[in-house]
């Protein structure tokens, strides 16, 4: 083996290692999610070449500086404040869903006139508009971090794969019975998951545009869907109250995780592909082994339905919003809730972490977005400017860019005082 290059990757921490073995290019990548603002680095880099063959002791002062890189992203403030930057009316139609490329250089919307378009988030310009769906295009997922494929799922029962620089269709998947209401890219963009109405999800390979498997066994709709870190499992979340692991190489069920009450709103699963948050209409959340399926802990605390969960990219957080207007922070280590968030007038349909994990943004029918600090469960801004609920938000991967969706049939882009532009070519 020999080692090409090293790659950074800010959040979660981690080193991405290119190398060559049998004249072939290979990565490999050391996750270090326990690097913090006073980790000792050069303590770090001695265990890094205890167990790694590839960090030689040629190379101990390049990874020593590449990590006091990453401690010092770490040790960068968040942003204070974020002001609107563009407003754009998408579609004639209600939009169903936006999300952001990486860099947040562009975003993608679906809408109920049965079209995605692709936008310039700067300029605010329609790129190119995906047309070729005959009913509502329900979910939209860019392949990050690669950023040069949209999937996008229709309630016409097909899913189809386009170019982000053309906006040619590559394939369109069919094989589902009823609508897909929820898509997604592997880690490596090579596959595409789709979940249905149906009570299947499904698995696409990107290249060919075929049908990998059939993943058979929820008996409601399928309302979740997500590939692990490294690729080898899918999770599901389903209206039968059941979250199920699968094995994406034989499309087999390894675990069902069954213990609510209630349809599951939301399933997620950690980056290190240890634990799995879940939320449910029974008010609830849930922490379960991955490995075992077994429930660990049942987190209470809301007076209403569970409406969505997310974790901070390191797993150590789970963030939950509810019907009852307000969002909870649980640290999954302690099952302790760390943090109640109070101020919403209205249900909380959508919440989600800032890269560095501090700091948290919640949608709400309020037609509100609120940023919270999480050290002091303060509210540190309200960002208005919505005329109806707003259904959806996403920062990008820097943490300086967030984008909302509203059912008022527009995309709002908020930026950082201090916005530099993305680039396309950043760290990983």
């Amino acid at each position: 083996m020999k080692l090409v290059r090293f790659l950074l990757r800010y959040y979660p921490p981690g080193l991405i290692l290119e190398y060559e073995q049998g004249n072939r290019l290979r990565t490999k990548t050391i996750d270090l999610l326990d690097l913090t603002e006073k980790s000792n680095i050069y303590q770090l880099v001695s265990q890094l070449q205890r167990s790694e063959p590839l960090i030689t002791p040629s190379k101990a002062e390049q990874v020593t500086k590449l990590l006091q890189k990453i401690q010092s992203r770490l040790c960068r403030p968040d942003p204070e404040h974020f002001n609107h930057f563009k407003s754009v009316r998408t579609h004639v139609l209600p939009i169903t869903n936006v999300s952001f490329n990486k860099s947040g250089s562009k975003f993608v919307s679906g809408s109920y006139d049965r079209t995605c378009k692709i936008w310039d988030t700067k300029k605010g310009e329609e790129l190119h508009v995906l047309e070729g769906h005959q009913n509502v295009v329900y979910a939209v997922a860019f392949n990050n971090p690669f950023g040069d494929k949209v999937v996008t799922g229709s309630f016409d029962r097909t899913a189809k794969l386009w170019s982000v620089a053309t906006g040619k269709c590559y394939h369109t998947f069919k094989g589902h019975s009823a609508e897909i209401v929820c898509v997604a890219f592997n880690s490596s963009s090579t596959l595409v998951a789709t979940g249905s109405m149906d009570t299947s999800a499904r698995i696409w390979d990107v290249e060919l545009g075929q049908e990998q498997s059939s993943l058979l066994g929820h008996t409601a709709e399928i309302i979740s869907i997500q590939f692990n870190s490294t690729g080898d499992k899918i999770l599901t979340g389903s209206f039968d109250h059941t979250v199920n692991i699968w094995d994406v190489e034989s499309g087999h069920k390894i675990v069902p995780l069954i213990g609510h009450r209630g349809e599951i709103s939301n399933a997620v699963i950690s980056y290190d592909d240890s634990i799995i948050g879940s939320g449910s209409m029974d008010k609830t959340c849930k922490i379960w082994d991955s490995r075992s399926g077994q429930c660990i802990e049942t987190l209470y605390g809301h007076a209403d339905e569970v409406l969505d969960v997310a974790f901070d990219l390191r797993g150590n957080k789970l963030l939950s919003v509810s019907a009852d207007s307000t969002a909870r922070v649980f640290d999954v280590r302690t099952f302790k809730c760390i943090a109640t968030l109070i101020g919403h007038e209205r249900e909380i349909c959508k919440g989600t972490f800032n890269p560095s994990g501090k700091r948290v943004a919640t949608a709400s029918g309020d037609k509100t977005v609120r940023l919270w600090d999480l050290d002091s469960e303060k509210c540190v801004q309200v960002l208005e400017g919505h005329t109806d609920e707003v259904f959806g938000c996403q920062f990008n991967y820097q943490g300086d860019l967030l984008i909302t969706g509203s059912k008022d049939n527009t995309c709002r882009v908020w930026r950082d005082a201090d916005y530099r532009a993305p680039s396309e070519t950043s760290s990983r």
